[in-house]
């Protein structure tokens, strides 16, 4: 479903992302750890072309991300052609980055009626199915606001939902969160997971990853440094860097 190629990013003289390869396979749930600036929220964005690569080649379900190959030459897409490719792709972020004069309903059914042209009816009652599955049914009327972070991070997952992705990706999605609220969150996640949507998740949640995850990724410094199976990679890390990473974390 994901296959990045020698991604290379950077921001002026910081090189962000350094020859990054990674495959994600159809229905998987690829966990990223790291530390902070290690690239992994880059790389995340670099994915649906909310950040453009420098180097290397990222493709989704076998197509180009943000780009057109046309002979030996590659053009970037038009804002309006790379919109329609995000569309596939469903975004939770660190920040639940809700409309605040809109309900929760109104929030999820959004996107769908002005950008897919869904009929408002029905983006209606799929936006309630979407909120009952994740357990906002008697919210559906309520204004961020009057929301919990962990309600609205919720409300945010069923609004990525509402476009029918075929990927998802997560951004720290737990983070801006208090503890006890975490569980609702992760909880709603396993759900996902347990459908067979293919998820990319860059987390500091470790039971998740170890629980979930298919894979584990670990970058530091822009780069993989090492990279298999959740329970393996936590258990009986390979590489120093990541050993001293998880001291520290678990």
């Amino acid at each position: 479903m994901v296959e990045a190629i020698g991604v290379s990013k950077r921001f002026g003289s910081n090189e962000v992302l350094k020859s990054i390869s990674l495959r994600v396979e159809r229905g998987q749930v690829m966990c990223v750890i790291g530390p902070s600036g290690s690239g992994k929220s880059t790389f995340l964005r670099c994915i649906n072309h909310l950040e453009h690569v420098d180097a290397g080649r990222l493709l989704v379900d076998g197509e180009l991300v943000g780009y057109r190959q046309k002979g030996d030459r590659i053009y970037e897409l038009k804002p309006a052609e790379a919109a329609r490719q995000r569309r596939d792709i469903g975004m939770v972020f660190q920040h639940f980055n809700l409309f605040p004069h809109m309900t929760a309903l109104e929030n999820v059914v959004e996107a769908p009626i002005r950008v897919k042209k869904v009929p408002r009816r029905e983006a209606v009652e799929r936006g309630r199915d979407l909120l009952a599955r994740v357990g906002l049914s008697a919210q559906a009327g309520h204004y961020p606001a009057q929301l919990s972070g962990g309600q609205q991070q919720r409300v945010a997952i069923a609004r990525a939902l509402a476009m029918d992705p075929k990927l998802m990706l997560f951004d720290e999605p737990t983070s801006a969160l208090d503890p006890e609220l975490v569980g609702e969150v992760l909880d709603v996640m396993r759900g996902l997971a347990g459908t067979g949507m293919t998820m990319v998740v860059v987390t500091h949640e470790m039971g998740f990853a170890r629980e979930v995850g298919d894979s584990l990724v670990f970058m530091d410094g822009g780069v993989v440094v090492e990279t298999g199976d959740p329970r393996e990679v936590l258990g009986n890390p390979q590489h120093q860097r990541t050993r001293a990473f998880l001291s520290k974390v678990l």
